[in-house]
């Protein structure tokens, strides 16, 4: 089927009103490989078009694919890679005419005049962080760079042929595992550049220090701007980046700053004068907003732009005229494109930016800004994932529609967003109801409510294929943003410093009232899930109270003291999170530790958990399942073999999440009339 989209090589847009077809059936559990999105859109200089990545789902593989596409401002689209190069990272030549890509861990040259490629490295490790220089001469990336450090122990006696165990794995880094990558191997990310004619990549960095963020060029080509942590204490204190300038011809390193705390993305504006970063002075608390700060080329005169707005800058790039910068962040859940000047006045451009995180209502989203202020952006929307879209002069334009063909055939549930007050604090909260498909006011539904991860993350008015498989069997689905989440200011955020989990549980209480209240909810079919920080809150929440008749826990964490020492970011958790190291403090992890509280659960529980989970690793789960076996609970476990904390990352794994919860859940409901 996809292949057959892809027979068009050039096609336009077109308009179409959904309101006059007849809708087929709701969303069934393996529409998950129809669904489509745009990422990192990237307009020419002059924003006459646009590359940008199209990412679609490939059944035979069961792994998210991506091609590169061009669009023009009238929506007229073409094809420049083919299924079969995985291609992403599209970069502008400064010329216009070429494109530098990263496929199948290589980079290639595209030329848009003949249309051909070329591969253009012959690299040991995959390239990253992709930048061209301004005259067009070389191309600056980051990459793995492995460090040779035999076992120090060799055995000896190994007759020739033998078939022995495998050796023994010999570990002393502070950071050996981290989720999605698994056992890391030894070795540090590192700066490079090749010539864009081709050649050898030249490492311009040293030590075993990691640099791993984006890159800055000088307007003139002689210098590289990136952070990184090369303070001796790194790996103790692996938060506390600085901004270094890097001289191509001495390769003297320059640093810039030297605060305590991160300071990141360095862009240098286009006149050369000034650098904009992200960054907070680190006051050790578990959620710290990124600000956005100016400052001279040396470093000197720094100034934060954005304190008064109070939300997290996401990411930034100058306006070709350097006097103001493009930003994005997120606002009550919505994402937000705004200009911000040098005087930190800022101007809401839009607030439909998102649509990249497809699983779950997560907000996120990507912008590129063209010489001329032309913006392309990811637009977000409740009814599918992210589409091409533009915004010049205060005028919007959708130019894709990838996912026309999903909702020509199915029904997608219906959002509604909803503010309520907490009966704590009277605090404002807000929410999102998803109706099933088909709603009548006048029936009774089940209520599904599900709860974010993070904590420190925000849900919003965003398509989500879970959510809306749950509810195209029938729920009424109940998202929140509970106190702790962000999008609110950082007050909001901190609200559960060192108090997690306490009065958001409440919080999603009060949400669940106030569904329930509308008329609609049958008050015995209510039902709870959520993963990460959304399955810690499902297993505190049935711990505080028996109505809910039955819940699913993914990926939870139940036992802050051993979560601390197995987690892959345990160091940073541990500083951050708890008030001190966890035999320092027993008392504090175990009193906010669901498993303190488990001889209090009566409600049947579902654990669902990939194997390769690193950040809740899957002993979490596996002392929660043994603890309500022993109490006698109805529970199950469900193991996701190979799956890290992203489940969704393997398409048919995001289809056996909700048919698995979906499954638990039915087997509680009240028994129906046939």
């Amino acid at each position: 089927m996809y292949l057959t989209k892809l027979m068009f090589g050039f096609l336009v847009v077109c308009s179409f009103s959904f309101a006059t077809l007849a809708v087929t059936t709701p969303l069934e559990y393996d529409d998950v490989f129809e669904i489509e999105f745009v990422s990192d859109p990237q307009p020419d200089r002059k924003g006459e078009q646009i590359l940008f990545v199209r990412n679609w789902m490939d059944r035979q593989t069961d792994r998210r694919s991506s091609m590169l596409w061009l669009a023009d401002t009238k929506g007229q689209l073409q094809a420049l890679t083919g299924v079969a190069q995985n291609a992403h990272s599209p970069r502008w030549a400064p010329d216009n005419r070429k494109v530098a890509y990263i496929a199948d861990q290589q980079i290639h040259l595209y030329w848009l005049d003949t249309g051909r490629s070329v591969q253009l490295s012959r690299l040991n490790q995959a390239p990253a962080n992709l930048s061209w220089s301004p005259d067009g001469k070389w191309l600056a990336f980051t990459m793995f760079t492995p460090l040779n450090k035999p076992a120090p122990v060799t055995l000896p006696g190994k007759p020739a042929n033998a078939d022995w165990a495998k050796p023994p794995i010999y570990i002393d880094n502070k950071h050996y595992r981290a989720d999605g990558a698994g056992y890391l191997a030894a070795g540090f990310t590192h700066i490079y550049i090749m010539p864009t004619e081709g050649g050898n990549a030249i490492q311009l960095t040293s030590g075993e220090f990691n640099h791993s963020s984006s890159l800055s060029w000088h307007p003139d080509s002689t210098a590289l701007y990136f952070s990184a942590n090369r303070h001796n204490n790194w790996r103790e204190l692996t938060n506390n980046t600085e901004l270094f300038r890097l001289d191509l011809k001495s390769r003297q390193l320059t640093e810039l700053t030297s605060r305590f705390g991160p300071d990141s993305q360095p862009q240098v504006s286009p006149d050369g004068k000034k650098i904009a970063y992200l960054g907070y002075d680190d006051r050790k608390l578990s959620h710290q907003a990124m600000r956005l700060y100016v400052m001279d080329l040396d470093g000197k005169n720094s100034k934060n732009l954005t304190e008064p707005l109070d939300r997290s800058i996401n990411s930034f790039q100058w306006q070709s005229n350097s006097n103001s910068l493009v930003i994005s962040y997120d606002s009550e859940g919505k994402g937000v494109l705004a200009d911000l000047n040098l005087s930190g006045r800022v101007t809401l451009l839009t607030d439909d930016l998102g649509g990249v995180s497809y699983s779950r209502p997560y907000s996120g989203g990507q912008f590129s800004v063209a010489d001329n202020g032309f913006i392309a952006y990811t637009q977000a929307s409740t009814s599918h994932p992210a589409e091409l879209a533009t915004l010049y002069r205060g005028k919007r334009q959708a130019l894709t529609a990838f996912n026309r063909d999903l909702l020509f055939k199915r029904e997608m549930g219906k959002v509604e967003a909803f503010w309520y007050e907490s009966s704590v604090d009277q605090r404002k909260l807000q929410g999102w109801i998803i109706y099933p498909p088909g709603f009548d006011a006048s029936k009774k539904y089940p209520l599904i409510l599900e709860i974010h991860g993070g904590p420190h993350t925000a849900y919003g008015p965003y398509f989500a294929m879970e959510l809306q498989l749950m509810a195209a069997k029938g729920y009424v689905v109940l998202y929140t943003n509970p106190r702790g989440s962000t999008s609110y200011g950082e007050d909001f955020a901190n609200l559960i410093h060192h108090n997690y989990p306490s009065h958001d549980f409440n919080d999603l209480m009060d949400g669940v009232d106030q569904v329930v209240n509308r008329g609609f909810i049958n008050d015995k079919e209510l039902f709870i899930t959520g993963g990460s920080g959304g399955g810690v809150l499902t297993t505190w929440s049935i711990a505080h109270t028996n109505r809910f008749a039955a819940a699913v826990a993914v990926n939870p964490v139940i036992n802050w003291y051993s979560f601390v020492l197995s987690a892959d970011m345990y160091s940073y958790f541990s500083q951050y999170w708890f008030p001190a190291l966890p035999w320092e403090n027993p008392e504090h992890y175990l009193k906010h530790s669901p498993i303190q509280h488990v001889g209090k659960v009566n409600t049947p529980t579902m654990l669902l958990t990939g194997e390769s989970d690193f950040r809740t690793p899957i002993s979490e789960t596996e002392q929660y399942y043994q603890a309500l076996q022993l109490r006698g609970i109805e529970t199950a476990m469900v193991r996701i073999p190979g799956a890290s904390h992203a489940i969704h990352t393997r398409p048919s794994n995001m289809m056996a999440k909700p048919a698995y919860i979906i499954y638990w859940f039915e087997k509680y409901r009240q028994k129906r009339e046939s």
